[in-house]
């Protein structure tokens, strides 16, 4: 995939989309205005980087006043934040998912890959704008890390789920398990953006492979029977 079929269809992007009903006029255009706001700026990201991207960048590419912008969000990394909040909002899905029963637990985890991969695997720059943001202001940092808490609990109920059909490894916590996985989705994610010459699909399809042989059922009784002949010897 090309840049530029990488930035071209944000419209796709759902993060921040105003709902279409349940809401009164003035809800809905203070809704429709923050999302304008998160595609100018995603978009702007995928371009050219959050360091090269100003506020008022931003707020000409939504065609809204340079002063409206804080009335949604305290600064641009604020933006990633909230793009982190809809990244989240997919492993609640994926989790909603599992306990309505259905598609393997593994299956469902290489779609949570390819789903977490899809708008920010269009450009590095956008992966590395939400590698950076966190060292630089604290207060998004600190937001960062409850959006990562929330993903992580989102994904240790999903492992329970799996635990529980005898699909996952019972010898390690749900919580345990959890952070394994986002350990190596961001991991995924980071050399990625060092390294773009190989599709963000390579990265992760490689990890998933190693994390499935690693946490489904079959590698915990692997792992016994290597017990018992050590055992033997």
């Amino acid at each position: 995939m090309s840049m530029g079929q990488r930035i071209e269809s944000w419209q796709g992007f759902a993060a921040g989309r105003p709902p279409k009903s349940g809401l009164n006029r003035r809800e809905r255009r203070h809704a429709e205005t923050r999302h304008r706001l998160m595609l100018a700026a995603l978009r702007l990201f995928s371009e050219r980087g959050m360091a090269e991207t100003s506020v008022e960048d931003i707020t000409e590419a939504a065609d809204v006043g340079k002063g409206t912008f804080f009335n949604y969000f305290p600064s641009k990394e604020h933006l990633l934040v909230a793009f982190g909040q809809y990244q989240v909002s997919k492993v609640e899905a994926t989790l909603a998912e599992a306990r309505k029963g259905g598609k393997p637990i593994h299956q469902m985890l290489r779609d949570l890959a390819r789903s977490v991969s899809h708008e920010p695997g269009r450009t590095p720059l956008l992966i590395r704008s939400i590698m950076v943001a966190p060292l630089t202001n604290d207060a998004v940092r600190a937001s960062m890390i409850a959006n990562m808490a929330r993903g992580r609990k989102a994904l240790a109920e999903f492992m329970v789920i799996g635990q529980q059909r005898g699909e996952i490894r019972k010898d390690v916590s749900p919580r345990h398990l959890a952070r394994a996985i986002q350990q190596g989705m961001f991991g995924a994610f980071f050399l990625w953006s060092l390294d773009p010459s190989l599709e963000i699909s390579g990265w992760l399809d490689t990890w998933g492979e190693i994390v499935l042989a690693g946490i489904e059922a079959n590698a915990q009784k692997r792992g016994l029977r290597r017990a018992r002949r050590s055992a033997r010897r």
